[in-house]
């Protein structure tokens, strides 16, 4: 799993990060952001929705996990 510490940025920064390195990483790894910005729970979803991505959810306060499909 990769993880993107972006704690402390308000959003887009991390949906930015998040779309820059999941080009990096293989179809079906995971990557996990880190994120307090409110905003981050509605826009990383939507971003997942956008993209074809699959959205696996937010198993701790301000992590969120993303599988890359394609």
């Amino acid at each position: 799993m990769i993880e993107l510490d972006c704690l402390g940025q308000r959003c887009p920064l991390p949906v930015i990060a998040l779309a820059r390195r999941i080009r990096d990483v293989a179809i079906g790894e995971v990557v996990r952001v880190l994120a307090d910005d409110p905003a981050a729970a509605n826009d990383i979803p939507a971003w997942c929705r956008m993209k074809q991505q699959e959205y696996l959810g937010s198993p701790e306060a301000d992590a969120f996990e993303v599988r890359r499909l394609s």
